[in-house]
C-alpha cells in the first residue's frame, strides 16, 4: 500500500476542501452537516492523523452502522488513504486531506461517537515540541464535539508522549478514565491497529494506551462556552 493509483475515481472518499486549509482564515467554515455528508443518519468516529489508512479501513469494515471521518495532513497519505478504502468497497469511511485544527472548528457540538489518535508525531526537538498535536487546545476540541459518554482512544510509543497526555488528562473533569484495550493477536499482516503498531509490535517496543470517556454531565455553561467557540 505504498504506490498510488491516479486510476483510481476515489471522489467520493478523499476530502479536498476549497476552503483554506491553513489557520489563516478571515471568518468560520460552515459546520459540517454529518447526515448529509454521509448520506445517512448513523454515528460518526473520527480519527487525528489517519496515516495511510489502517485502521479507518479496519474500523469501518468491521462497523457498517457507524460513519468515519479521517484526518490526514500528509496529502499523499490522504490519497492512499482514499484509495484503500476505494480498493475494498468500503462506503461508510471518509478521508480529509487537512490540519486537524481547521476541521475541529466546523463540527458541531456533542456529535462525535468517539476520537481516535494513535501515534502522534512526537516531534522530539525541543523548539518544535509546540507543533505536537495533542495540547490543550485539542482536549477542548474533542470535548466539546464528543457526545456524553463517547469516548477517546490514545496510543503511542513514546513514554514521555504518553505521560504528557495523562498528565494533561488527569485533573480534566470533562472526562473520565476507562481501561485501555487489551491488544489481540494479530492474524494476519493487515489485523493490527494502525501500520505504526504493527511496526513496533514486531520490533518488539512498548506500545502506550489510554481510554477516556466524556463524562455525561455536560453542564449549560460547557454548552454556552463551546457554542461561542465556533461562533
Amino acid at each position: 500500500m505504498s504506490r498510488s493509483r491516479p486510476d483510481l475515481d476515489i471522489s467520493r472518499h478523499l476530502i479536498e476542501p476549497a476552503w483554506p486549509t491553513t489557520l489563516a482564515i478571515d471568518e468560520p467554515a460552515p459546520p459540517i452537516d454529518w447526515p448529509s455528508f454521509f448520506g445517512n443518519p448513523n454515528p460518526v468516529e473520527l480519527e487525528v492523523g489517519s496515516g495511510k489508512g489502517l485502521f479507518l479501513a479496519n474500523a469501518a469494515r468491521d462497523h457498517p452502522d457507524r460513519n468515519y471521518l479521517g484526518v490526514e495532513i500528509t496529502k499523499k497519505y490522504a490519497r492512499l488513504t482514499a484509495e484503500r478504502l476505494v480498493k475494498q468497497k468500503i462506503e461508510n469511511a471518509k478521508i480529509w486531506a487537512g490540519d486537524i485544527r481547521t476541521v475541529m472548528p466546523r463540527i458541531t457540538d456533542f456529535s462525535l461517537l468517539a476520537v481516535h489518535i494513535y501515534f502522534p508525531d512526537p516531534w522530539w526537538k525541543k523548539r518544535h515540541k509546540k507543533r505536537r498535536v495533542f495540547n490543550e487546545e485539542l482536549v477542548a476540541s474533542v470535548a466539546r464535539t464528543l457526545e456524553p459518554g463517547g469516548e477517546l482512544h490514545l496510543a503511542s510509543d513514546v513514554e514521555e508522549y504518553y505521560k504528557m497526555i495523562r498528565e494533561l488528562m488527569a485533573d480534566d473533569r470533562r472526562f473520565e478514565e476507562r481501561p485501555a484495550p487489551v491488544p489481540g493477536s494479530p492474524e494476519h499482516d493487515l489485523d493490527y491497529l494502525t501500520n505504526f503498531e504493527r511496526k513496533y509490535r514486531i520490533e518488539g517496543r512498548p506500545i502506550y494506551r489510554a481510554n477516556y470517556a466524556r463524562t455525561r454531565a455536560v453542564t449549560i455553561t460547557e454548552i454556552d462556552a463551546s457554542t461561542s467557540s465556533i461562533a
